[in-house]
């Protein structure tokens, strides 16, 4: 179990999950996701320190008026959060979005982080990588059109066939992005996540030089396997594991996931880096 709490960032209202003792991690959700999407994949662990920061617009965190949103904003934001809880140096990870998050927080900030997790990675290191088009595509949409008319022409365009047919989970996540009730505001962080990048270059991802595991699976237009096997080749000593894809299986995926995540934080390496 855990409490959140409020982070007060420039002028946006953080909601931070706080749950757990021993060994520290920063772990983060998808875009469009929040604390509940990160407690369905990360392991009820009894000896982890968990923390999870809705990262602004998601959850119930607020939007703030900074902008453009930018995975360096919200980096940085998880990054005061473990500060704020006395994290010298802790674990990092998170889903997708956040596996982008964890990655720029172990280039920029090496010296804060022991491990790192990432899970269906959706970036390398390019910035609007061509997986993320769709996610685009519905925010172009949303502030073109009324929601109901985005949402149909989304469903049927080429694009939205094509992902239909052949990753039906991600349909249906994408769908969901219309159904949200700040859609139209939400539309906004949609565009500017889905056209940046890490900010971590291949030469940065192979001086890398902290445990890290790399989740991935295949049946996935956004987060295609490729991408966590090519991080996974760059970052040196990298373990990768390959899960049972969502669309194929989601009982079987986060069990699958929870249990490569727990043998990683349980190793002897990982271990030893539980604050004494």
């Amino acid at each position: 179990m855990g409490g959140t709490a409020t982070l007060i960032r420039d002028d946006a209202s953080l909601s931070v999950f706080d749950g757990g003792q021993g060994l520290p991690v920063a772990f983060q959700h998808g875009l469009g996701g929040d604390e509940a999407q990160v407690a369905q994949t990360f392991p009820p662990a009894d000896s982890v320190r968990r923390v999870t920061v809705e990262c602004r617009g998601h959850g119930a965190s607020s939007l703030g008026s900074a902008r453009p949103f930018s995975l360096q904003m919200f980096a940085e934001d998880v990054l005061a959060a473990a500060s704020e809880r006395g994290f010298d140096r802790f674990v990092v990870g998170g889903i997708s979005m956040g596996a982008a998050l964890a990655l720029h927080l172990a280039h920029h900030h090496p010296e804060r982080i022991t491990a790192l997790v990432l899970v269906r990675p959706a970036w390398t290191f390019a910035a609007s990588p061509d997986n993320l088009e769709p996610i685009r595509a519905v925010a172009a949409l949303l502030r073109s059109h009324p929601i109901d008319e985005a949402r149909a022409l989304f469903a049927g365009s080429k694009i939205g066939k094509r992902i239909k047919s052949d990753a039906p989970d991600n349909f249906a996540s994408l769908l969901g992005y219309f159904d949200r009730p700040d859609a139209v505001t939400f539309a906004s962080v949609l565009a500017d996540i889905a056209a940046d990048g890490p900010d971590v270059s291949q030469t940065a991802a192979a001086a890398i030089a902290v445990p890290t595991l790399v989740i991935g699976n295949q049946q996935d237009a956004i987060h295609p396997l490729s991408c966590a096997q090519v991080l996974a080749d760059i970052i040196p000593g990298a373990s990768f594991v390959e899960v049972t894809p969502k669309a194929a299986d989601k009982l079987r995926h986060f069990a699958e996931v929870q249990d490569a995540i727990t043998h990683f934080l349980a190793s002897k390496t990982i271990r030893s880096l539980v604050p004494s």
